[in-house]
């Protein structure tokens, strides 16, 4: 039985703080290629990412603070696979990909229980004051102040991916009324997911927590301004574990 390994040199560039090593992943990594380069500390600028990279056939990439632009990706000539180990592909320049015969790989999904079970646990938090009430009583009093619940409130999911659906069906089973918005609606999805699918200012509006579930890109990008926010309730809960932009 042949034990010929598919790559020759695979480079982690950027496991900082660690995720992956230290786990079962690892020796899976490792038995992937000749020889394994892991770096735990993020590369300071494109140089050094190209410094990291460029005997490489085989990226893994944690953080995406690290750009594949145009630049470091046409100056790893030997780079076959470029693996994000994570959903988001906003830090790749895909076309530039594409151009040099550069496979570009996600995981979307894979994420989708423990990001919207954080996404649920940061409102009710927020509901229940769990942050401020803990310090008070630190401090020798006792809670104090309105304690909202979510019961019964509407929930509204912006983004509808695999994240976004495990949110509406966690939404669903604390007893809300859950309503969304996505890129691409369409009458099959609304029946499949079983929401209504509305305009973003109609479900801002409506909303009494608002979680974004959405991808970085042309037509995301600052989804959530100023004026977005000025449709929503005083009392309403925005909660956003998707990317910054």
């Amino acid at each position: 039985m042949s034990t010929q390994k598919p790559f020759s040199l695979l480079v982690v560039p950027d496991d900082e703080p660690p995720v992956l090593s230290g786990t079962p992943y690892e020796a899976r990594i490792r038995a992937l290629a000749v020889r394994v380069e892991w770096h735990f500390d993020r590369p300071s600028s494109d140089q050094e990412t190209v410094e990291r990279l460029k005997d490489a056939d085989a990226v893994i990439n944690i953080r995406s603070s690290v750009q594949f632009n145009h630049q470091v990706l046409s100056a790893c000539s030997k780079l076959k696979i470029l693996s994000v180990w994570g959903t988001g592909v906003d830090h790749v320049d895909l076309p530039a990909a594409a151009e040099l015969g550069i496979t570009v790989s996600n995981t979307p999904g894979y994420g989708a229980p423990y990001v919207s079970e954080h996404a649920l646990t940061l409102a009710l938090a927020v509901s229940r004051q769990i942050v401020q009430n803990d310090r008070h009583i630190r401090q020798g009093g006792w809670t104090r102040g309105f304690i909202d619940e979510l019961y019964g409130k509407t929930l509204g999911v912006v983004g509808t991916g695999e994240i976004g659906r495990r949110m509406i069906e966690l939404g669903r089973g604390i007893g809300m009324k859950v309503i969304a918005w996505t890129v691409h609606p369409t009458p099959e999805r609304e029946r499949e997911y079983g929401v209504a699918f509305l305009p973003l200012e109609q479900l801002l509006a409506e909303a009494d927590v608002v979680t974004l579930h959405v991808v970085l890109s042309s037509a995301t990008e600052r989804l959530i301004g100023a004026e977005q926010l000025a449709l929503m309730k005083p009392t309403a809960i925005l909660v956003n574990t998707a990317r910054g932009g």
